[in-house]
């Protein structure tokens, strides 16, 4: 294992209900070995990332009711292809380089499986968008 990947390795979070058993599918392994780790570890950067796509988009966002904003949110991760193609990076960069090989054996089904991962992680997360979390103390 490389430097690289070791220490990528050591700063990820562990999360003990990522249960890995040997009947699990191949990508419900990775998924619970890699991205929920990866997805956790990066959501600060997630959570700023997904606000300036708010104020790039105008704002709109502070319109919406919550159901809308919800909506916005998917509609964002799953629409947007440019800004997709922006998140599956964040998290694509913090794989190690067997984790990468993984990756692609499989990356069609993998990338659905990390793009509703954030989608959910954003939408439980969605108090911190509010107007008040964006403006300076």
């Amino acid at each position: 294992m490389s430097d690289r990947s070791h220490s990528l390795l050591e700063i990820r979070p562990i999360i003990p209900s990522a249960k890995v058993t040997e009947n699990m599918s191949s990508d419900e392994r990775f998924q619970n070995i890699t991205l929920r780790p990866v997805i956790k570890m990066q959501n600060e950067l997630l959570l700023l990332v997904f606000q300036n796509y708010i104020t790039k988009h105008k704002n709109s966002f502070y319109e919406l009711g919550m159901q809308k904003r919800l909506f916005f949110i998917e509609n964002a991760i799953l629409k947007d292809i440019k800004f997709r193609n922006s998140l599956k990076g964040i998290i694509i960069g913090q794989f190690t380089t067997e984790e990468y090989i993984l990756y692609i054996q499989n990356s069609s089904s993998l990338n659905k499986r990390m793009m509703q991962m954030v989608v959910e992680r954003l939408k439980d997360q969605v108090q911190y968008f509010e107007i008040t979390a964006l403006q300076p103390a």
